[in-house]
């Protein structure tokens, strides 16, 4: 037997009353055989259901549920998220001291207005930003403040694999994404992504593609609290390939 550590996120961590826990496992069990063990296990039937539509990482990286497990692996449960190499520059996000460029997660208010002028080179001819806020209302409901989550460690590389495939795929010069973690209120950034290009038009398709995809493959999570009660957001899907489900039962008899 063999011993592997699971860290639920967002929902899940609520649903499963831990941030992590120890699970024993047959020696060579695969993620697949985890969640059936999961799942079959005293959890709520939301949270059994869920298992069956989300993500799963192995030591920081995105997993199949065929992949074996070994002993002392960490597996995070990831459910739908909300929402190269680095450059050698470096840039503040808020008060703090300066860090590497193209993907930053922080718990300090982001400073947009710097950080967008400290992306302007004079080979630009464009800089576009989304500039993402918490707005006072959901679905008809008042907003009191939001609360980020994020499996850290992954979503730093998935952020950085973002920036350099923007680049690859639209020619433009540089890329950056800051996303807040932590409590935030009305009218505060929640995530700023700015591209600098020699022209508007890749800015401007790096911009969307940046944003939409990071909304549908980077671990973090979006908690709602209302003046009436609080809620997970639903979150996009993950995509085809990065979703992982445990096997049906067999009806070979």
């Amino acid at each position: 037997m063999m011993q592997v550590r699971v860290l639920p996120f967002g929902v899940l961590r609520d649903w499963l009353g831990a941030s992590s826990a120890t699970v024993e496992l047959p020696e060579g069990a695969t993620v697949a055989e985890l969640l059936e063990r999961l799942s079959a296990g005293q959890v709520p039937p939301q949270s059994a259901q869920l298992l069956r539509s989300i993500a799963v990482s192995v030591n920081a990286e995105f997993a199949t549920s065929a992949q074996e497990l070994r002993a002392g692996d960490e597996v995070g449960l990831l459910p739908p998220v909300s929402g190269g190499a680095a450059p050698a520059e470096k840039t503040r996000v808020g008060g703090g001291e300066e860090q590497p460029r193209t993907a930053l997660l922080t718990h300090a208010p982001i400073d947009a207005e710097r950080l967008i002028a400290a992306a302007k080179k004079g080979e630009d001819g464009a800089v576009v930003v989304f500039d993402g806020i918490v707005r006072n209302n959901s679905h008809g409901r008042r907003t009191l403040y939001l609360d980020y989550e994020a499996y850290e460690e992954l979503a730093v590389k998935q952020m950085r694999e973002l920036t350099r495939e923007a680049i690859e795929r639209f020619g433009i010069r540089d890329a950056l994404i800051v996303h807040r973690l932590g409590r935030i209120r009305v009218g505060e950034t929640s995530v700023l992504i700015v591209v600098s290009a020699a022209h508007r038009g890749p800015a401007f398709e790096a911009c969307r593609w940046l944003i939409d995809t990071l909304k549908k493959t980077v671990p973090i999570w979006k908690k709602e609290t209302f003046v009436d009660g609080a809620v997970w957001a639903a979150g996009e899907p993950f995509p085809a390939g990065l979703s992982v489900a445990p096997p049906e039962a067999s009806h070979e008899g």
